[in-house]
């Protein structure tokens, strides 16, 4: 089993963005393929884990870079929550990503991988353009956490062990999914920076995680043999025909002069989804932000 550890007494940041320390431990009983069963499946969320740790660095980088100048003081405690909750999801992802490793999977290439990638970008790219990136990669993970959220069903094959792991981050997406967006708003403003690297960002986010998916499937001698079959997964996507419809318009609504992560407002989603990750972990749950 699992060991996951939810010490709700060791919490910082604010009222709305608390910082919880997880402290997962990821058994080596899990399956390889524990998302039921299926390696593509699986292997895009390993894909995604690959790239968090060395991402949500970036996001911290990028909006210290202007923390100094930030003159409201609820911004600032918002900004501290959000870097305490980002460096809480890039140590729990580096648990699971070793988790993965041992499976012999090149989880640690693809970790390099990110790494290199964000060190180029950041070299050429101004920090007013980075926190755009920063932004439009916090529309996806949002999007995406939400509709975990809002649809618990779509993990219910994955196994028990590994659910508090993406409940938890997908709630804390969600809660300060609006504080980089804020602090570029606040430190930057420009609508053109921020949709064109949403734009240039989405095509980069689609490359890669298909590319690091790829990888891991290829590196996987197991995967062929229990892949679902083309027509089962094509069959499997057509179900969700609504929430893929749903998510294009939650998209697109980044481009909008007028958008702000807080106009869906999130609060029950979050609520239910502490009191689902509590039922999996059995112990008292934290206050929804």
């Amino acid at each position: 089993m699992a060991t996951l550890h939810h010490p709700a007494a060791e919490r910082a940041g604010t009222a709305d963005i608390p910082v919880r320390r997880m402290d997962f431990e990821f058994d080596d009983s899990i399956p390889k393929h524990w998302f039921g069963g299926d390696p593509l499946r699986t292997m895009i969320l390993t894909a995604m884990s690959c790239t968090f740790p060395e991402g949500e660095r970036m996001f911290m980088r990028s909006v210290r870079h202007f923390q100094h100048r930030i003159k409201d003081p609820e911004l600032q405690k918002q900004v501290r929550a959000f870097i305490g909750q980002e460096a809480h999801h890039g140590k729990e992802h580096e648990a699971f990503n070793a988790f993965m490793g041992r499976k012999g999977l090149p989880t640690k290439y693809l970790d390099a991988f990110t790494r290199e990638g964000l060190r180029k970008e950041e070299a050429v790219f101004s920090p007013q353009r980075m926190l755009a990136k920063t932004c439009a990669l916090e529309h996806f993970t949002a999007m995406f956490a939400e509709t975990l959220l809002e649809h618990p069903e779509l993990i219910a094959d994955m196994d028990d062990r590994l659910k508090p792991l993406w409940l938890w981050h997908a709630v804390e997406e969600s809660e300060h999914k609006s504080v980089a967006f804020d602090v570029y708003q606040d430190q930057v403003g420009s609508y053109w920076i921020r949709t064109s690297e949403m734009a240039l960002t989405t095509v980069l986010f689609t490359f890669f995680s298909t590319l690091h998916t790829l990888k891991l499937l290829e590196s996987d001698p197991d995967a062929k043999a229990a892949r679902q079959p083309l027509g089962q997964q094509v069959r499997g996507l057509w179900r969700h025909r609504s929430l893929l419809g749903k998510l294009t318009r939650q998209y697109l609504s980044y481009y909008r002069p007028g958008f702000h992560p807080s106009q869906k407002d999130s609060y029950q989603l979050r609520t239910r989804g502490l009191a689902l990750l509590d039922s999996y972990l059995k112990l008292k749950p934290a206050k929804a932000a």
